[in-house]
């Protein structure tokens, strides 16, 4: 049967918004109507099935370059979204698997750390919205000055919101001005306690990042590029949760880490699934150290991030049993 004029403007906002990433005001201007119009129709499309993400990552299963890569890192799952060249932008692609994959991940009653960034923040305006019982989204690091995108509490309550679930905020700065501040601070009860808490979650959503002038921790002013320059130096290889880890997935011993509040790396490391997505080829080396760290046992990558990784693993030597 024909799709009718109605149906085919109803598929092609879903097309849009869901497979591409892009705004509702963007699909509106794209298709000459309103932004409410497109509200109404992602409604629709939802409504009617036309939208269900959350079937889709049954088309990755059985990748053999995922296995392959399971077995090199020693991880519990990895999903690779093909890198289509009729796409703009690949990176929606994998958004759109990691929305996926995470609301397969997500059981009743389970406890969720989410993490800060552009990555994130784009898996939960993509994600389908679940009804779930008794979930709580925590967020695992401080957060920032209001004018930044992607804040951390930005985050966690979008999720929180498309899960139906309750969220938990931070309410304290990422960084703090001194190391002794950070310190009584940590020593609050109720900070004290929401860091403590963060081992209790049975899942955490991050991505990792990076440690040049393009780092969100160097956008947001939480370091300028000098001092992140300067961090490079002695070590600094990537960014979990706000913190900045060395090339082996350790915390970099240096005052910025000092001043953060954030999840210990022995917190994260004690939730059961940590699913990372990764959608920048730029992330490779932090990456690698996330990987060096055991801060990752779920995995979600392009096509070319994941070729790149299994020649890595590759190259390097077996560790004798």
């Amino acid at each position: 049967m024909a799709i009718r004029p109605a149906e085919q403007l109803i598929h092609k906002a879903a097309w849009l918004y869901y497979a591409h990433g892009l705004r509702q005001d963007q699909v509106a201007s794209q298709l000459n109507i309103s932004r409410a119009s497109v509200a109404m129709y992602l409604r629709k499309a939802r409504e009617t099935g036309i939208v269900n993400i959350s079937t889709s990552t049954q088309l990755f299963t059985d990748d053999v370059m995922a296995r392959r890569l399971e077995d090199a890192l020693k991880l519990d799952a990895v999903w690779i979204a093909p890198e289509n060249g009729h796409i703009p932008d690949p990176s929606t692609d994998i958004a759109v698997l990691a929305a996926s994959v995470f609301l397969e991940l997500v059981k009743k009653g389970d406890r969720i750390g989410v993490a800060w960034g552009r990555t994130v923040y784009t898996i939960a305006d993509i994600m389908s919205y679940a009804d779930l019982q008794d979930v709580t989204v925590v967020q695992l690091c401080g957060n920032l000055g209001a004018p930044y995108s992607y804040r951390p509490d930005q985050c966690t309550m979008e999720i929180a919101r498309r899960l139906n679930a309750k969220g938990l905020n931070f309410y304290a700065p990422l960084v703090l001005s001194t190391e002794d501040l950070a310190r009584a601070l940590r020593a609050e009860p109720v900070i004290r306690e929401q860091l403590a808490g963060i081992a209790d979650c049975n899942l955490a959503l991050f991505s990792v990042g990076t440690v040049d002038a393009d780092s969100h921790v160097v956008k947001c002013g939480a370091l300028n590029p000098d001092e992140m320059a300067a961090l490079r130096g002695i070590g600094a290889a990537g960014v979990i949760a706000g913190q900045i880890i060395n090339a082996r997935g350790e915390a970099l011993d240096c005052s910025y880490n000092r001043r953060v509040i954030s999840a210990e790396l022995g917190s994260l490391r004690a939730i059961e699934k940590r699913l990372m997505v990764v959608q920048e080829d730029s992330k490779f080396e932090p990456l690698l150290a996330a990987l060096a760290g055991g801060l990752c046992t779920h995995l979600v990558v392009g096509a070319n991030m994941a070729q790149r990784l299994l020649d890595h693993a590759g190259a390097m030597p077996q560790k004798a049993s």
